[in-house]
């Protein structure tokens, strides 16, 4: 069993989950859109996101807790947040809790939506981190829907290639790679996934 830890500020995160008993997260395309509306709501005044990736059942995100002064900030005026006199982990829960509310009234089904507690793994390696990087852009392709992280619309792997704005943390997660080229080329090697997931305790 996973040991969960408590999130702090200024560190980096791995936070993955799935739906209660395998069920489904996502149905329909509308429900993805749904999801990364309500992040940018309640997760990105909260955190930098490296990476991320939504699978029909199950998510991964990369990311850092920003420190706890530009949160303070960031948070500031922001009523249906109630300020920090939360754990950072609260906003993931309050984002978890409206999303599982659209989701039941959208399909006309009750109770909880997601595996409780979620899943997070504190990453403090570069080099774990560029794993994790693209092990998390690859999910599609480990699980069989496509054979590039390319062709899966519902990660950050194209925002990272592209040069259109974004709020992806694109530059930095470039830099760990070197360059675009380097990002691509990583991308299209074979990972050791029992290693990863050993480690993620999945």
């Amino acid at each position: 069993m996973q040991k969960i830890e408590p999130l702090e500020y200024d560190k980096y995160y791995h936070i993955y989950n799935c739906g209660i008993n395998g069920e489904d997260l996502f149905r329909e395309p509308a429900n993805y859109e749904h999801f990364l509306r309500l992040y940018d709501k309640y997760i990105d005044p909260l955190a930098d996101t490296f990476a991320w990736c939504l699978m029909k059942n199950h998510f991964h995100l990369l990311l850092r807790i920003k420190d706890e002064n530009v949160v303070s900030s960031n948070l500031t005026g922001f009523q249906n947040l109630s300020g920090l006199d939360k754990p950072p982990h609260q906003y993931f829960s309050n984002l978890f809790n409206a999303y599982t509310k659209a989701i039941n009234k959208r399909f006309k089904r009750h109770g909880s939506l997601f595996e409780r507690p979620f899943k997070r793994k504190h990453v403090n390696s570069d080099g774990y981190f560029r794993k994790l990087v693209v092990y998390v852009h690859n999910n599609p392709v480990h699980h069989g829907f496509c054979e590039h992280p390319m062709e899966w619309p519902w990660s950050s792997y194209l925002t990272c290639i592209s040069v259109k704005p974004t709020k992806i943390k694109r530059k930095e997660v470039i830099g760990w790679f070197d360059d675009v080229g380097n990002f691509k080329f990583m991308h299209q090697q074979e990972q050791n996934i029992i290693e990863i997931e050993n480690y993620l305790e999945i």
